[in-house]
């Protein structure tokens, strides 16, 4: 599945990096952790989180992730729209609690990493 097949299956509001979409995903991780998605988060995978500051953009491109999804409705900060923009760094917007996306997300056949 690829990132552009969930913003559509989900509703999701892109926020940036919407050149970026074609990209694969190869998995999901939920965390609210930095360090928890640097030690354990995998290539490909689409992270779920609320965090909207611009250090997720950092981590997302360290780890090569395929894009953020915010969840609860939350707006990335200006500067960290900035940084993905530049990064290639798509972010998305769900207004669904975490727990509830991430649910959907297993159901469409997105799997933990």
């Amino acid at each position: 599945m690829k990132l552009k097949d969930l913003v559509k299956e989900f509703g999701l509001e892109i926020k940036a990096g919407a050149s970026s979409l074609d990209r694969e995903v190869t998995g999901g991780y939920a965390s609210d952790l930095l360090s928890d998605v640097l030690d354990h988060a995998d290539d490909g995978v689409v992270w779920v989180t609320l965090h909207i500051h611009q250090n997720i953009v950092a981590v997302a491109s360290h780890k090569g992730l395929s894009g953020i999804v915010l969840v609860q409705g939350r707006v990335p900060e200006k500067d960290t729209v900035e940084k993905a923009e530049k990064e290639n760094i798509p972010i998305m917007v769900s207004e669904l609690p975490a727990f509830e996306l991430v649910g959907r997300l297993y159901k469409a056949g997105i799997r933990g990493a």
